[in-house]
């Protein structure tokens, strides 16, 4: 149901030395903004992290941190080429020591949880999901791999798997960024988590103004996220389609879209906020871990067309936000899209939905998470 958020506190600092470790910081996404607001809680603490592209943290109060790297980072093209290093992961992430300090505080979707601290040291991990190339979409990665190298797939996997399920037993304390990656942290590691969503930029007010004839697509576009499914649906109702955002799929399904899609590629935000106050609707078709899109959508009064299972089951209300899908085929999303269009939204309640995953909220959350383990 929706709620009304009253007005935040304001967070104090901890008092304690600490260290942050993050698994690459080549550009700012979700996992980075979650940095950034952990970063908040311990303003002097340096950050240890496999690769670093300093061009991709340009504007970001991570920026002006003191940054360690891995020895991955002295390979031409890593900060480029990161995935392609897989099977070096697990023995950079060992050689990185990090210094005697209270706390570690490690953001991490790969194997940042592997670099060794101090035996003084309390680690607490924010998982944003354990790896799913290796444990969930072992399968589904193997299948994009040239057919040359597939064999190796499943051995290195399992390689990979021990060396995380080791490094997992080193965390005194794991956060996870939702129930879906709290299920998966158990099914995995064996361990427990509480639950702390990620924060989102949240505007004083939602767009005002009136929703456009097209559908909305954002972010970083991988398989697993279902981009095709957007496309299929929106070519058979011959729906107009806005594309944000780079990565593999675009380039695999740019060629043979139509001409009522625009790809627009990377922007920034003010671009993509833009987009938000006049869509009719973001398409959110795959399984997320979170997705911190979707309330960004909301937040700006914009519904959003959701898969019903992942992350987005805890974000979007359905027939309130936007409405849910339960199978990943272009008929079930087509029908979701129908159920859309004849549905009214309110778009201050669903503005103040979304102020439920503030950064404030998260940063108060995290605080006290930390002090529980000190």
């Amino acid at each position: 149901m929706l709620t009304t958020v009253p007005p935040p506190a304001t967070v104090a600092p901890l008092t304690c030395s600490a260290v942050l470790t993050h698994h690459w910081l080549v550009r700012v996404r979700g996992g980075e903004k979650v940095l950034e607001a952990v970063a908040e809680l311990v303003p002097d603490a340096p950050i240890y992290t496999l690769v670093h592209d300093p061009a991709g943290l340009a504007g970001s109060p991570l920026a002006s941190r003191a940054i360690h790297t891995s020895a991955l980072q002295r390979l031409p093209g890593a900060t480029r080429h990161y995935p392609k290093l897989l099977p070096l992961l697990p023995w950079a992430a060992g050689r990185m020591k990090l210094p005697p300090t209270d706390l570690v505080v490690c953001s991490d979707a790969a194997i940042a949880k592997a670099m060794t601290p101090h035996p003084r040291s309390k680690v607490v991990c924010y998982c944003h999901s354990p790896m799913r190339y290796v444990w969930d979409l072992s399968d589904e990665y193997r299948r994009t791999l040239p057919r040359p190298l597939r064999p190796l797939w499943n051995p290195l996997c399992r390689r990979i798997r021990a060396a995380d399920l080791r490094a997992a037993q080193r965390v005194d304390f794991f956060v996870a960024n939702s129930r879906h990656v709290a299920d998966r942290i158990r099914r995995h590691y064996g361990r427990d988590a509480v639950v702390v969503h990620p924060p989102v930029d949240i505007p004083p007010t939602p767009s005002a103004g009136p929703r456009e004839d097209f559908y909305l697509c954002v972010g970083y576009h991988t398989p697993y996220k279902r981009l095709d499914l957007a496309l299929d649906a929106c070519r058979q109702l011959r729906r107009r389609l806005v594309v944000i955002g780079d990565g593999p799929d675009v380039s695999r399904l740019q060629p043979a879209s139509g001409p009522d899609v625009r790809w627009l590629g990377w922007q920034d935000a003010a671009v993509i906020n833009d987009h938000y106050g006049r869509a009719a609707a973001l398409l959110f078709p795959g399984e997320e871990d979170f997705g911190i899109v979707p309330v960004e959508a909301m937040a700006h009064g914009c519904p959003v067309i959701a898969y019903a299972v992942g992350g987005a089951t805890e974000t979007v209300i359905d027939g309130q936000t936007g409405v849910w899908f339960e199978r990943q085929t272009a008929a079930c999303l087509v029908e979701a899209l129908r159920r859309c269009e004849q549905t009214r939204f309110d778009a201050r309640a669903m503005h103040s939905h979304a102020r439920r995953f503030g950064k404030d909220r998260f940063v108060a959350e995290m605080r006290a998470a930390l002090r529980s383990v000190l």
